[in-house]
């Protein structure tokens, strides 16, 4: 039995110890357990932490990135607001008080937004800006009228001093205080209407938005600002701002009409003003304790400016006013320009402005079939010149080169056409330009080669008219891309210098005048003749045939004989002004026109630019005749002749086409030259040209003879240009004549001939026979009556000169040699000679001698 207890005492005790055993793992385990939540406790502790500040960090960097953003974003709106305010509002719309003054604005350009105060944004402030002329009415209300009264003063100042004087006509109804609200304004000549004037006025108001709608708009433009973008010049009608200041009732009438203008009016020009009285559809602008609202500013506050002050305003209106009274501004330049240029066609005609009228529109001067020339007289001193460079200047800004040609010539003592030509200070031109003469004064030969030019393009067209006509235009197509001529206007400035005199050079002056003026209108060729003297007028009136084609006169202040007899607008008409009339001067037909300043080198000269920059690939200058300038000894390349004989180098032609004059020196009898005068330079150079470009041309031999010291030098300096050349002096002269031809051509260039002691008979026998054997003699005698002494005395045959140049002698003298009965019509005048060779001329030809022999040490 004891054993038995000790056997379950034993067994107890062992599930005690397992028990115990069990009990000690379970809690080591829970301690673990325990142990470790709490160190995972401490994790998301330490994480949850970490997260926070994470989270506190980011919102802190997302919130300093947000406002940074916001300030940028804000800035720069401030920043374009303000810029568009600055366009929408510029200078006196959106200035200061402090710093205000009235802006005319540009031709072309429309009214924009008024200030009425500042708008605070951040740490800028901004204009606030309203509407009104072209764009709404206003309605103006608040607590404080004298605030209300000082913001319309301040719109009606800004309008006005942003537009034009007369551009705005002002009405103010104000029944209280009977216009003393706007008393400053008074100046101007603002109508005010007192108490029961309201209903007519109102009356008028629709019968002028009617009468617009009707006349002026014709359906064909929504609003008048339309159609004065349209149109070039100033507004058709000017506006009309209506100031009502009145808080009293109105008839049912009277607001049918008041409404019938706050939905219609602002298309017409009509804009009200309106204090105290309700108004559907205006512009509203609130004023409360001096802090203003707007529509157009939403919810934003404005500072309100101050009232203009006072003496601003009446300063303004007395200025305003006598700038009306003197009526509007010339032109300017710039102003006859078009929006783009080179953008018209000349096909069927040219048009253009030279100014404006006296409302300020810009008048404007047609060329074509009819008037197909235009005739322009006024004293010296009257603006022809100026007259002429606007009208050219606006020609030319509107048809491209391919569409206008120009041939300006200048017969008075001037160069009013050079600066259309390069120059050493401006190296630009006129891209129209294809000729300017000027300082041709004596040069009338140069004005009839001119027309000789102008002849030959007209036959030129005429022909290639007819074979468009027959081959239906094939080949009018091939010539010319665009189907028509470039229109030609030849501007011939004095040109009674040219009609001048009962000479041939006259006499055939006119002859292509007559023929041009009739038959150039169908050919795209226009005549623009001026003078300032009466007696270039009148020389044209004795020719009924010519005069009765200049159909466009402009007469200028104090012109006579331009405009009909009956037609006295040119003796009333101010400076600075002309009578633009296309019904050859008779009366009813006038146009008054105020000119631009066009004589201004700035502003011509910036437009010339332009068209300069803008010129077409290929583009020349333009060919300048100054008949004060001495040419230089073209190229030898240039100097070269083709054919079969020698061509020797006289001078300079005076046409067009600047050609140099040459002597063909052949195997024929006579091929030889005889410079006659006393000019000593002349001589010289002529001699030199002669020799050098023949030197050009080939082999050749030259024998230089020269025994009169004046003339040394300079055939020094030729012997020293020549290859080869001999010298032959008194004691040598003999060798000379004994030359020995060897199928070279060999040329004797004799310096004063006529003072070379003996040999006569050796001299003659060379000019008589040395052509044949190539042998030619260049020979400078002082006088006819020398010439034909070394040829034999008075009763001597002077066929062995076959060629001549004369400069200092007279006409008469010059007879023996010239097949013309008693001798050219020829005056000597310097820097110019006659040239005549019996083989090409029928009557001789005024030539320019090169300048060779000029030495600049």
């Amino acid at each position: 039995m004891g054993s038995h207890r000790n056997a379950l005492v034993e067994a107890v005790r062992h599930e005690l110890a397992e028990a115990r055993g069990t009990a000690r793992a379970v809690l080591a385990a829970a301690e673990s357990a325990r142990a470790e939540a709490q160190r995972h406790r401490r994790l998301v502790r330490d994480a949850y932490a970490t997260c926070l500040n994470q989270l506190a960090e980011a919102r802190d960097a997302a919130r300093d990135a947000i406002e940074r953003r916001y300030r940028h974003e804000a800035n720069a709106l401030a920043g374009n607001a303000g810029s568009l305010a600055a366009l929408c509002a510029p200078g006196a719309a959106g200035s200061s008080w402090r710093m205000w003054s009235p802006t005319e604005p540009d031709r072309g350009t429309h009214p924009g937004l008024l200030r009425i105060g500042t708008i605070a944004f951040e740490h800028t402030t901004m204009p606030a800006l309203v509407p009104l002329l072209d764009a709404a009415h206003l309605h103006v209300s608040g607590d404080d009228r004298i605030a209300v009264d000082g913001v319309i003063s301040g719109v009606l100042l800004r309008a006005l001093g942003t537009t034009r004087p007369g551009d705005v006509r002002l009405t103010v109804y104000d029944p209280e205080r009977l216009g003393g609200t706007l008393a400053a304004f008074a100046p101007l000549g603002l109508t005010f209407v007192g108490p029961g004037g309201l209903g007519p006025m109102l009356d008028e108001l629709v019968e002028h938005i009617c009468r617009v709608n009707e006349s002026v708009l014709g359906g064909e433009f929504g609003s008048l600002a339309e159609l004065t973008a349209a149109t070039v010049g100033p507004r058709p009608e000017p506006w009309r701002v209506v100031v009502l200041l009145f808080d009293g009732e109105i008839t049912a009438a009277q607001r049918a009409q008041l409404d019938r203008i706050l939905r219609v009016g602002v298309a017409c020009g009509v804009h009200l003003i309106i204090r105290g009285l309700a108004a559907d559809g205006a512009e509203r602008i609130v004023v409360r304790d001096g802090i203003g609202a707007a529509d157009t500013t939403g919810d934003l506050s404005i500072r309100l400016d101050p009232p203009p002050p006072a003496d601003r305003v009446a300063a303004f209106c007395r200025a305003t006013a006598e700038r009306l009274r003197a009526g509007p501004p010339p032109a300017r330049l710039a102003d006859l320009e078009p929006p783009r240029l080179w953008r018209e066609s000349s096909a069927r005609g040219l048009v253009a402005p030279i100014g404006d009228g006296p409302d300020g529109a810009l008048i404007e001067v047609p060329l074509g079939d009819d008037p197909p020339h235009a005739l322009i007289g006024g004293p010296s001193g009257s603006g022809k010149t100026n007259l002429i460079y606007a009208w050219l200047g606006s020609l030319c800004a509107r048809y491209d080169p391919g569409e206008l040609a120009l041939y300006l010539l200048d017969f008075k003592e001037g160069v009013s056409f050079a600066r259309f030509t390069p120059g050493s200070r401006d190296d630009s031109w006129l891209p129209h330009v294809r000729l300017a003469g000027i300082n041709v004064n004596n040069d009338r030969e140069f004005g009839l080669a001119l027309l000789r030019h102008l002849g030959d393009e007209l036959r030129t067209r005429a022909q290639a008219a007819k074979r468009h006509e027959a081959t239906k235009l094939a080949e009018l197509r091939a010539e010319d891309p665009d189907g028509h001529w470039p229109r030609i206007v030849a501007v011939i400035d004095e040109f009674q210098v040219l009609l001048g005199g009962r000479d041939a050079v006259a006499d055939e002056a006119v002859t292509l005048l007559e023929d041009l003026a009739r038959r150039g209108r169908s050919q795209g060729i226009h005549l623009v003749l001026a003078s300032q003297d009466v007696s270039g007028i009148e020389a044209l009136w004795g020719r009924s045939g010519l005069i009765g084609q200049f159909t466009l006169r402009i007469a200028l202040p104090k012109a006579r004989r331009i405009l009909a007899e009956n037609n006295l607008a040119a003796a009333v008409i101010p400076r600075f002004h002309a009578v633009v009339n296309t019904e050859s001067g008779a009366a009813g037909a006038n146009q008054i026109v105020r000119l631009p300043d066009a004589s201004d080198r700035v502003s011509w000269r910036t437009l010339q630019r332009r068209l300069w920059r803008a010129k077409p690939a290929g583009c020349q200058p333009p060919r300048l005749f100054d008949g004060d300038a001495v040419p230089s000894l073209p190229s030898f390349a240039q100097a070269a002749t083709q054919g079969s004989s020698p061509g020797a180098v006289l001078g300079e032609r005076i046409d067009v086409a600047a050609r140099p004059a040459r002597l063909r020196l052949g195997r024929m009898p006579g091929r030889n030259l005889a410079v006659l005068g006393t000019r000593v330079d002349e001589a010289c150079d002529i001699l030199a040209s002669a020799a050098l470009s023949l030197a050009a041309q080939g082999p050749a031999h030259f024998s230089v003879v020269c025994t009169l010291p004046e003339a040394q030098h300079a055939a020094a300096r030729l012997i020293a240009e020549l290859p080869e050349a001999a010298w032959y002096d008194e004691s040598d002269l003999a060798q000379l004549f004994e030359v020995v031809p060897d199928d070279i051509p060999h040329y004797v260039l004799g310096y004063a001939l006529d003072a070379v002691p003996g040999h006569k008979d050796r001299l003659r026998r060379l000019l008589a026979d040395g052509p044949s054997a190539r042998t030619h003699v260049l020979g400078w005698w002082r006088s006819v009556p020398r010439l034909r002494d070394d040829l034999g005395g008075p009763g001597a045959r002077l066929d062995a000169i076959g060629a001549w140049v004369a400069l200092d002698v007279h006409g008469a003298d010059l007879g023996p040699l010239c097949p013309v009965p008693g001798g050219p019509v020829w005056y000597p005048r310097p820097r110019r000679a006659l040239f005549f060779d019996r083989s090409v001329h029928r009557v001789p030809e005024v030539i320019v001698p090169y300048e060779v022999n000029s030495d600049p040490t």
